[in-house]
């Protein structure tokens, strides 16, 4: 069995294109700031890896790390 992800997101890196969000809507969000990426759960559950890698390359800019 797959340990659950670990993510992280680099914010000086997002653009604010909203891929993540749209992949992955659990565990990103955006500000209503600035329009950039918000973390809601870095450990999101294993049934939600897939969707977390979508997100991951999606990313114009890289901002998201999956460990």
């Amino acid at each position: 069995m797959n340990a659950p992800p670990r993510v992280t997101v680099d914010r000086a890196r997002c653009c604010g294109a909203g891929q993540c969000v749209l992949a992955a809507p659990e565990v990103f969000d955006q500000s209503e700031e600035d329009g950039l990426v918000v973390l809601l759960d870095p450990n999101p559950p294993e049934e939600l890896r897939e969707a977390v890698l979508k997100a991951q390359a999606h990313c114009p800019t890289r901002t998201i790390t999956v460990r």
